[in-house]
């Protein structure tokens, strides 16, 4: 894997401006002559795309006018060189293999200590890639059993997995909607699809799963 060039060009995609701010220190004091640019969400992420050549994307999951999947795929479109870096508040152990598979280079917590932060980016610069080693546990585990599907939540979409984990945090349906510039009627579809796909009936039931996938 060719490593980044020193004045790497890079996006920072968080609907949360501190988030972008804290993110754009720790690269630059890694990166001093990078070329950082910042979006707070998937439209403006996709026009920078179309614009400029880019080393690295680091982005967020939860953000308006789109999924993470939808933009890895039009990244693979677009500039399939660019590499990727999630940065989520997800837990890794459940989510980070999910968009590894999606195609991403690597998972980073939002949680992580500032030393794993700039580890992981300056594996990104270096390798283009970045696996914790809980990940890499995960991986080897899913290997060694053969087995493809060791979370129920392999089987939802991208934008289910997204409102079940807003659900879970106690966000109401018309909040939902207006995060995702969606109907309230379509974000009720999506929960009824995901209640199905799991086999609950409630609210507690869901946190009560993500909790036991958590651990």
């Amino acid at each position: 894997m060719k490593a980044l060039k020193q004045n790497v060009r890079i996006v920072v995609a968080d609907d949360h401006g501190i988030v972008r701010m804290g993110l754009i220190q720790t690269v630059k004091r890694l990166k001093p002559e990078a070329i950082i640019l910042e979006v707070e969400d998937y439209k403006s992420l996709y026009k920078i795309i179309q614009k400029e050549e880019l080393d690295l994307a680091i982005m967020d999951v939860n953000m308006p006018n789109g999924t993470v999947q939808e933009a890895i795929d039009y990244i693979k479109i677009h500039q399939p060189d660019l590499k990727i870096l999630i940065f989520s508040s997800q837990d890794e152990d459940v989510y980070g293999m999910r968009y590894l598979k999606m195609g991403s280079g690597g998972f980073l917590s939002k949680q992580s200590s500032t030393e794993i932060i700039e580890a992981a980016l300056t594996s990104m610069f270096t390798k283009g890639r970045y696996i914790s080693d809980n990940v890499k546990e995960a991986i080897l585990s899913e290997s060694l059993s053969g087995s493809t599907k060791n979370s129920p939540f392999e089987m939802l979409s991208d934008r289910e997995l997204q409102i079940a984990n807003k659900l879970a945090e106690g966000l109401s349906l018309k909040e939902i909607s207006n995060q995702f510039n969606l109907h309230s009627s379509t974000i009720s579809t999506y929960k009824n699809r995901l209640f199905e796909k799991l086999k609950i009936r409630s609210i507690p039931e869901l946190v009560e799963i993500l909790r036991l996938y958590n651990n």
